[in-house]
């Protein structure tokens, strides 16, 4: 069974890439390609937001174009440009051949810079792309703005050119971390889906997918430990991203369990701020252990 072809068989195909996706999500991302809606996903950071697109376009067999948003990005780093070097290359060297600068037609496409949302709508792809547009609420307002219109019509118009239309519609991921509230207007115009953080038993099966070589116990320890970590009133909360993350440090350590002494040498990998790692430090740390079953 091709892995588009129902809800179970791509729930599986993400599962054989190592994504633990829940039915929810999964017909979100389902009904995203179905329907050529863009799929907007938001949540607190390292909860998988980004990597649903990765594993799409690993199953999709395409390749991913990917735009990181953040604060003053524009139209010439999120759409094109034109290559100005190149044209005032030419126009000398047309100047020493003793033609006329005025023939030269500098702004057709052999001068066009192409950014992600020019590449991801091109016709010269001979099938639909995964587009990434991470973080979209470190981006401006106006920013957004523009990215619903071309959202709308999967086309940009480029003023010495012409208005450029898709022949594949790209495959649109839209991540957001929720430092500041999207428009609705933009929101309306995917399909919504919140990725919270996972439980338990969700967390440890990602553990075990994505890191077999990892001991049953130093597993179901780190679990258990970064669930406990998330009851604290930590300002960053780590999420499954950092869980990977460390017990990828703690295997490379050659640790097969939990202590106190490698759980403080190491919380530079799961917290990222210093008065997080104060609060944690120390006899919070023996306390969260004691908590910590042992596995049979």
């Amino acid at each position: 069974m091709k892995p588009l072809e129902s809800i179970d068989s791509l729930q599986s195909a993400l599962r054989e890439k190592g994504y633990i996706a829940d039915r929810g999500l999964t017909t979100s991302i389902y009904l995203a390609h179905k329907l050529n809606r863009p799929l907007f996903l938001e949540g607190e950071a390292g909860v998988g937001k980004t990597e649903v697109a990765k594993m799409m376009a690993g199953i999709l067999q395409t390749e991913l174009i990917r735009l990181q948003c953040y604060e003053g990005l524009d139209i010439h780093h999120a759409v094109y440009e034109w290559n100005y070097t190149r044209q005032i290359m030419n126009l000398r060297l047309m100047e020493a051949r003793g033609e006329k600068p005025e023939e030269a037609n500098l702004f057709s496409r052999d001068y066009l810079l192409r950014r992600p949302l020019l590449q991801a709508i091109e016709p010269a792809h001979e099938k639909s792309v995964v587009l990434l547009v991470d973080e979209i609420d470190r981006s401006d307002e106006e920013f957004e703005a523009f990215l619903l219109e071309v959202l709308s019509d999967f086309q940009i118009t480029i003023p010495e050119i012409g208005t450029i239309r898709t022949d594949h519609i790209p495959f649109v991921v839209i991540t957001s971390n929720r430092t500041r509230e999207v428009h609705d207007a933009l929101k309306r115009r995917c399909l919504y889906h919140w990725i919270d953080y996972p439980s338990f038993e969700k967390e440890l099966e990602i553990v075990r997918t994505r890191i077999p070589e990892a001991s049953e116990q130093l597993s179901h320890q780190i679990t258990t430990f970064i669930q406990e970590l998330r009851r604290e009133e930590l300002y960053k909360i780590p999420g499954v991203a950092e869980t990977l993350d460390w017990t990828t440090a703690l295997l490379a350590l050659d640790r097969k369990a939990l202590d106190p002494a490698v759980i403080e040498e190491t919380l530079g990998v799961i917290l990222k701020y210093q008065d997080d790692v104060e609060l944690v430090r120390g006899e919070r740390t023996r306390q969260i252990l004691t908590r910590l079953e042992p596995v049979n």
